[in-house]
């Protein structure tokens, strides 16, 4: 400084470290498989998915073929194509980036969307008079998108962990329905739930905090729609 030299021997100087290119592609991969698995896992998929678990590997299998794709049909297009549909439309019209809708302020009309497709769904579920037990799954993630909606206004809570515990939830609640053992799914669902909160915080989309709030929110959910709603 000024020309003096310091009296800070180099070898006990802080020195930033260097990172060399293997360790810099190593974060790139990582840092894209976060996305892919954000992506994979994104949260407008377990309605679908649970309703397809539910339709295809338990005892109402025996349904017929096509009384269970006309119920994936209209699940699908209210609680996949259209909200995603609406969203997408809404971040080009807006012309923001996915990183920017992610922000906290700016979530408020995804949510709103969605929680109008899902009430939608349920309507038109009713009117088909499905059973109490099965809409139930869009009820549990009807009350999961009013929840973190509203606590969205003061904490960025992660709607895609809130939907791997609804997984959670819904799968011990349907263990008391059809009484069966769910400890092989359960181990299933809760290791992806790591893997995606894990995914979430590496993307820097979500704190630890916001991933294990949005946890517990749809276990609450997955468990409170199903069994007592």
């Amino acid at each position: 400084m000024d020309g003096k030299a310091t009296n800070v021997p180099d070898e006990l100087a802080y020195h930033e470290p260097c990172r060399g290119n293997g360790d810099i592609r190593k974060e790139g991969k990582l840092f894209l498989a976060s996305r892919i698995i954000s992506a994979v896992c994104a949260p407008f998929m377990v309605p679908f998915l649970a309703f397809f678990l539910l339709l295809f590997f338990t005892y109402l299998n025996v349904m017929p073929l096509a009384y269970k794709l006309v119920v994936l049909g209209v699940v699908y297009c209210f609680t996949i194509l259209l909200p995603m549909l609406g969203i997408y439309l809404f971040q080009k019209l807006n012309g923001w980036t996915l990183h920017e809708l992610g922000v906290r302020e700016k979530r408020i009309v995804p949510y709103l969307m969605t929680i109008i497709s899902y009430a939608a769904c349920l309507v038109t579920l009713y009117k088909i008079h499905l059973p109490r037990y099965m809409s139930g799954i869009v009820t549990a993630a009807l009350i999961c998108m009013v929840i973190c909606a509203a606590v969205n206004f003061r904490w960025k809570i992660s709607t895609h962990m809130a939907s791997c515990g609804m997984m959670v939830g819904g799968l011990l609640s349907y263990s008391f329905i059809f009484r069966f053992n769910p400890v092989g799914w359960l181990c299933f669902f809760i290791l992806l739930a790591g893997l995606l909160g894990s995914a979430r915080i590496i993307v820097r989309q979500h704190t630890l905090n916001e991933v294990g709030g949005g946890f517990l929110v749809g276990l609450f959910c997955g468990v409170i729609g199903i069994l007592f709603i």
